[in-house]
């Protein structure tokens, strides 16, 4: 065997192993698995996360990911907390403790401050006879039968349970508590997610001054002017106060594809009548999804009332990050 197919092959028997830990956790969805869900719903408080080592990275991404899924939750490192931290534990919060071993010294350090406080303790433990697990309220199994290391040293498979069994419960809850795809978006406000979800057309359309408009009456050569100025690709034909059409690029392409005099022929008679609208209180991600419907790349928008209040295009879209 040549060293690459060496390496491909090491790295398969490490994803192999890994595979096989997670499959077992199939069958640790039970009775505990549901005791830990109620008690981290019935939270009052906060679901604090602790681990040393490996385990505490583990238990950082489990609180990061319980927080962003409507389960209030933050890290704790065990170290620290019997230094001063442990004051962020109150009476009203639920306990994850990770330990592949159940026997990390820090954990157990703070255990009776724990117990003193009558927090619930949830343990994810590779052994179920540790005195973690034994000191806990509900014990999760996340046992491997073996590293991906060959040395069986450096956490690997038993690590990468843990986090699966982390995800497990947080999405279990994030169901339970009906949270959506918006209440998603409210804690990630900068994320692409949070723009599609959060933006609206009224934060981002041009509105008074800034919006292109003609009276029906107008030449094609002023209109050109209008959009020429407003820069949006189009404007909107008036009647007064009332839009009785749009005039684009395209239509402006047709025009000059018939060789008619812009100087001497009216807007009217070549617009785009019944045009398609948007309201200001529509997403952002609605508008974009109504411009791809129907391939058009700027839109007027209106108010309840039907009366002309903003406009946009795809290129102020891009701009906002929605597309």
């Amino acid at each position: 065997m040549n060293e690459a197919d060496k390496l491909k092959a090491l790295g398969l028997a490490v994803i192999n192993t890994e595979i096989e830990s997670i499959s077992a956790l199939r069958n640790r969805i039970d009775d505990s698995f549901v005791q830990a869900c109620q008690y981290l719903l019935n939270c009052e408080g906060r679901i604090v996360v602790i681990g040393m080592g490996k385990s505490g990275h583990i238990g950082g991404k489990i609180a990061a990911t319980l927080a962003s899924t409507g389960s209030p939750a933050f890290f704790v490192h065990p170290g620290e907390a019997s230094h001063g931290d442990l004051g962020m534990i109150t009476n009203k919060d639920v306990v994850i403790a990770l330990s592949n071993s159940g026997e990390t010294g820090e954990i157990l350090t703070i255990l009776p401050i724990i117990k003193r406080l009558g927090v619930p303790l949830i343990a994810l433990t590779g052994k179920s006879h540790s005195p973690l697990a034994q000191s806990a309220n509900v014990h999760i199994d996340v046992s491997v039968e073996k590293e991906a290391c060959p040395l069986g040293l450096a956490p690997t498979s038993s690590t990468t349970t843990a986090l699966v069994m982390g995800d497990a419960l947080a999405i279990a809850l994030l169901e339970s508590r009906g949270f959506t795809a918006e209440d998603f978006a409210l804690s990630h406000p900068g994320g692409n997610l949070g723009r599609r979800l959060l933006l609206h057309v009224s934060d981002i359309m041009h509105t008074g001054k800034n919006i292109p408009t003609v009276n029906c009456e107008a030449l094609i050569s002023e209109a050109l002017v209008e959009m020429t100025d407003k820069g949006l690709g189009m404007t909107a034909v008036m009647d007064k106060n009332h839009i009785v059409g749009i005039f684009t690029d395209g239509d402006l392409r047709r025009v000059l594809s018939q060789t008619i005099d812009i100087h001497t022929n009216k807007i009217a008679d070549f617009m785009t009548i019944n045009c398609k609208t948007g309201q200001a209180e529509m997403l952002a991600a609605e508008i974009l999804e109504l411009m791809q419907r129907h391939k058009i790349n700027a839109l007027l928008i209106t108010d309840n009332e039907q009366q002309l209040v903003g406009a946009i295009n795809m290129h102020d879209l891009l701009r906002a990050g929605v597309v």
